[in-house]
């Protein structure tokens, strides 16, 4: 879910849940969290965490299926199990479908590894910031200049964290000099951009939720120099999928709860199912058999009728566009105007 900007509208009097912004502050509890488990983990199991924990949340299947590609899935399902938003959006989908194709299929064969590799890092943490910064705007009434400074540089900080992180095996020692003081030079830089822009903050709820901002940046650089670099990448990316869940569910439940709008919803009504599972239990399903068994099923198919297989057509190909249509889409779906922003409203 991505929002630039969170508006009062006019929306219809039966939405009757709220998307609350407690609920979404309270996410962020993951960072002291992690870092009681970072203490402990240095005076109580002698450093045994580090040992044992990958370099991402990502090498671990339980995760992804909790954490990574769920809310990439339930997205899709809310977008494309509606008619009325696959009307809204057709032309819109259409045509990334089709640049995805071009640029990231046909492009692939001359476009180095690396430099994919390296668009794709810079929008997916450009996607997972703007979210959450797109909610504090909202909450901090920030001005546009305030806004875009803490966003980017909490893009910016996050993106070498992430370079850092994921491409330290290809990095020689000198890159990864440099890297890390391009990182702590960002990271302190958004420290005094915080200090600077709490000023136009009117209340103190607002003023927590953008130091929360703040400190997702602040919390994985410590983490990242410390070496713990699956809680580095674990802390942004709960915060980011959860409050994305909180929007989907809160959308489904105005829609459907009553008189369910299409046919998976119905069909969750004929078997006594709440509107507040349907989404969360058919994307974490499907999560786990597209990460567990989505490649060996197409490399049983294409062996069978074409005697070939295809490397990671789920894991990677299936996934990946969806990844990379959810990064795209959430940037319009809950604006002003769109279809589904009727559905949500906002409560403290």
């Amino acid at each position: 879910m991505n929002t630039s900007t969170l508006v009062a509208e006019d929306l219809p009097f039966e939405n009757k849940l709220a998307v609350s912004f407690k609920l979404i502050l309270g996410l962020y509890s993951i960072i002291p969290i992690c870092f009681v488990i970072y203490l402990a983990d240095i005076f109580i199991w002698d450093n045994y965490l580090k040992s044992i924990l990958p370099s991402s949340p990502a090498h671990f299947i339980l995760f992804q299926i909790l954490f990574g590609t769920p809310h990439i899935i339930a997205s899709a399902i809310l977008l494309t199990g509606n008619k009325e938003y696959l009307q809204f959006f057709k032309w819109k989908l259409i045509g990334m479908t089709t640049f995805i194709i071009v640029f990231f299929g046909f492009g692939s064969l001359f476009i180095p590894y690396k430099a994919l590799y390296l668009i794709s890092v810079c929008w997916t943490v450009y996607h997972v910031f703007k979210q959450q910064h797109g909610i504090g705007k909202g909450v901090c009434r920030l001005p546009g200049w305030a806004f875009y400074s803490l966003l980017w540089l909490s893009v910016s900080a996050g993106i070498f964290i992430y370079i850092g992180i994921f491409l330290k095996n290809s990095l020689d020692v000198q890159q990864v000099v440099w890297v890390k003081m391009i990182a702590a030079t960002l990271t302190m830089g958004l420290i005094l951009s915080s200090i600077l822009c709490q000023r136009c903050v009117s209340t103190s709820f607002g003023k927590y939720f953008l130091w929360s901002n703040t400190m997702l940046i602040v919390s994985s650089f410590f983490f990242y120099i410390q070496q713990y670099y699956f809680l580095a990448i674990l802390i942004p990316r709960l915060v980011h999928d959860a409050t994305a869940y909180v929007f989907y569910v809160t959308h489904d439940y105005n829609k459907h709860h009553d008189i369910p709008q299409n046919k998976l919803y119905k069909y969750a009504k004929r078997c006594n199912l709440h509107v507040f599972v349907v989404l969360p239990l058919l994307s974490f399903a499907l999560t786990y058999l597209l990460q567990a068994y989505g490649d060996e099923w197409v490399n049983i198919i294409t062996q069978f009728f074409f005697s070939t297989e295809i490397y990671k057509a789920i894991t990677l190909g299936l996934i990946g566009y969806l990844s990379l249509m959810h990064y795209y889409t959430e940037a319009f779906t809950w604006q002003g105007g769109s279809p589904l922003r009727k559905y949500i409203r906002f409560s403290k």
